[in-house]
């Protein structure tokens, strides 16, 4: 799949990417993912168990081994450089090929975190004097800051999910099943130009579940209905968790939600200049662990998104690192009563010179009781 305006900045960013293998010592980054392919080449393929690489040495130098069947839509996407092979060929000896003519035979590469166990074994079977290195750190610091196109694009998937949970507030009645639900859910996304990629449902005790597979449950009065779900329109994603009660909810359902919407917002008024990872969970964990339901925040605050679903920056204790102007994350702060119910609320932010933006609309302040 082709991305124009992305293409359109395939160029800048692959001069980030040049400056910064320079800057750290490495010699060429192998890219094997339609995060990191589309993002540097504006070419969201994926090669699954075919060698399909973007290579990106240090000295500026781009190159793509790619399979057959994807070869002219790589020069569709600008790679001037496309090294196609079929599946009677060993792909390998091009890369061999492209070590010998850029003098990678000992030279230091680092690999996408995704690249599967085969293909990077094969890889180093082929240059065993090189060394192979994760490139997640160094990739990381290039992708997580967002530009005006990414940013309207992640708005826009936000955009989707929050009209997809406005209009699901008027399906939801007694007797429809979770996966019911998630498929509504699912469905209207696609209605609004969106790509689903995720939706969950937790009924009851189920929401008490963060990572709940959908099942049979039906809808009962009383009951929490946790809804995650998410899209990706033009590559970039949405992510958004709301909850709701299936007629009046109890005072134990009013007091959680409110302690979670307490958190979520403290945790994005600690979004400041300087401000960490680290120091945004601290403030949203203290207001649940003041209010007695520490032990039931079993996961960080919030992880950050783009390309990808999941990425840095990670909203979490053992992020000491400043957050930036761009970056743009999750705030997700959860209570989990296992047995009984759970309540989380999450909005997608990015990060300004100044504070934040929410991507979403804001989560209401007081549980919605739906009739």
């Amino acid at each position: 799949m082709l991305d124009m305006e992305t293409i359109s900045k395939s160029g800048e960013r692959i001069k980030k990417l040049t400056l910064a293998l320079s800057d750290a010592g490495v010699d060429t980054a192998l890219l094997c993912t339609p995060r990191t392919m589309g993002y540097f080449a504006g070419f969201f393929e994926d090669g699954h168990e075919r060698l399909l690489v973007l290579a990106v040495k240090s000295s500026g130098e781009v190159a793509m081994i790619a399979p057959a069947l994807s070869a002219a839509q790589a020069s569709r996407a600008g790679v001037q450089n496309v090294r196609s092979w079929t599946d009677q060929d060993n792909p390998y000896t091009l890369v061999s090929d492209l070590a010998a003519e850029w003098d990678l035979k000992t030279g230091v590469i680092v690999v996408d975190d995704a690249m599967r166990a085969d293909i990077l074994l094969n890889l180093q079977s082929t240059l065993p004097a090189a060394l192979f290195k994760p490139g997640t750190d160094l990739l990381a610091q290039i992708l997580r800051q967002k530009d005006d196109l990414e940013l309207d694009f992640l708005r826009t998937a936000g955009k989707i999910a929050d009209e997809t949970f406005d209009w699901i507030l008027g399906e939801i009645q007694p007797g429809i099943s979770e996966r019911i639900l998630s498929r509504m859910i699912a469905d209207h996304m696609v209605g609004l130009g969106g790509n689903p990629t995720f939706s969950i449902v937790g009924v009851g005790a189920a929401s008490a579940e963060p990572h709940h597979l959908n099942e049979d449950t039906q809808i009962s009065e009383g009951d929490v209905v946790l809804m995650d779900f998410g899209c990706e329109y033009r590559n970039y994603q949405s992510d958004i968790t709301r909850c709701v009660t299936m007629g009046p909810a109890s005072d134990e359902i009013k007091e959680v939600y409110r302690v979670v919407y307490d958190a979520h917002m403290a945790g994005r008024d600690a979004i400041v200049p300087g401000a960490t990872g680290r120091d945004v969970d601290r403030a949203a964990r203290k207001v649940i662990s003041d209010a007695g339901y520490g032990e039931y925040f079993i996961h960080r605050l919030g992880h950050g998104i783009g390309i990808g679903g999941h990425e840095e920056p990670n909203m979490v204790e053992s992020n000491d690192q400043p957050i930036l102007p761009g970056d743009c994350f999750s705030i997700e702060p959860g209570i989990y009563l296992p047995g009984k119910f759970g309540i989380r609320i999450e909005n997608i932010v990015t990060a300004t010179a100044d504070g934040h933006d929410s991507i979403n609309q804001e989560p209401a302040p007081e549980i919605i009781e739906v009739d």
